[in-house]
């Protein structure tokens, strides 16, 4: 199976029109046509179905969008790399991080290398931990920045300064609002979203304490921004970090006792990085010491 022909086919898949796809290609159609049924050959498998004015995914072929994406992405990478080796450092280092205040001091970490280094690039990827991680494990991001609590015994890391305080997010108009902080009796008629992440919700559900039987969960969110829409609806209130971005009619009240979560910057343990990566990871340890 060649790069060649994935990125035939990842192009076929957009479009949905194997002639339109050619042209963007500089292909012809026919070739195009037979390389994409050589591939449906190779794999055992139907990849298209096919239609007089259009062609659409089959199960299996949504499964090689995914695996095709992530294999070109990382060819990519690869062909970056060995391309500026041997020029003036730049290059692309892909970071995943969550929605964390400790971003603003990666931030300032990444102006300062950034003044050093003008020619390096930043492809930056938001997600949770779990997500970052299968990422960081594929080889399609090199650094994650994560929030605690989260399993790291695989990955070198770095600490950050800053620590995040949860609290809850709230209507303006709610009664909640009025209040200097929230505990957990205060929740109990209240529906309640909590963070995807089975760690984080085990943490929360510590706070809560012999309370916990007694909550409403009203759901689950991975992004703080989706659950946001929810509490401005009427549908419950969400358990969040304090973040910089501001919510017109919602506001955040700290709980009690309150919870203070760390977050790491972290790489996979003796992976063999790029030479710009390299610099940057070395780059990180310098300025945490100072």
């Amino acid at each position: 199976m060649e790069i060649r022909v994935l990125r035939y086919f990842l192009m076929t898949a957009r479009e949905e029109n194997i002639t339109r796809a050619a042209e963007l290609l500089h292909i012809t159609q026919p070739t195009l046509s037979r390389q994409l049924m050589q591939l449906e050959e190779e794999l055992g498998t139907k990849l298209f179905e096919r239609s007089s004015h259009s062609i659409r995914l089959t199960e299996d072929g949504m499964l090689l969008r995914r695996r095709a994406q992530e294999l070109v992405q990382l060819a990519d990478s690869v062909e970056k790399e060995f391309r500026h080796s041997k020029e003036e450092m730049s290059g692309t280092i892909s970071i995943g991080s969550g929605e964390t205040g400790s971003m603003q001091e990666l931030a300032e970490i990444i102006r300062d290398f950034q003044e050093k280094y003008p020619l390096v690039q930043y492809d930056l990827y938001t997600a949770t931990a779990d997500e970052i991680k299968e990422r960081l494990d594929k080889g399609l991001l090199d650094i994650g920045l994560l929030t605690e609590p989260v399993d790291i015994m695989k990955y070198s890391f770095i600490r950050m300064k800053r620590k995040e305080k949860w609290g809850i997010l709230v209507r303006r108009d709610s009664k909640l609002a009025e209040k200097m902080s929230i505990g957990p009796s205060d929740l109990l008629d209240v529906p309640v979203f909590l963070a995807h992440r089975a760690l984080v919700k085990n943490e929360i559900e510590g706070w809560f304490g012999d309370y916990y039987d007694q909550v409403q969960i009203a759901g689950t969110y991975n992004l703080i921004n989706n659950a946001a829409v929810m509490v401005r609806n009427h549908i419950g209130v969400a358990f969040c970090f304090q973040l910089q971005s501001q919510f017109d009619d919602l506001t955040y009240i700290p709980i009690e006792p309150q919870i203070e979560t760390g977050a790491v910057i972290v790489w996979k343990k003796a992976q063999i990085v790029s030479r710009t990566t390299h610099q940057f990871i070395s780059f990180l340890k310098e300025s945490r010491e100072k």
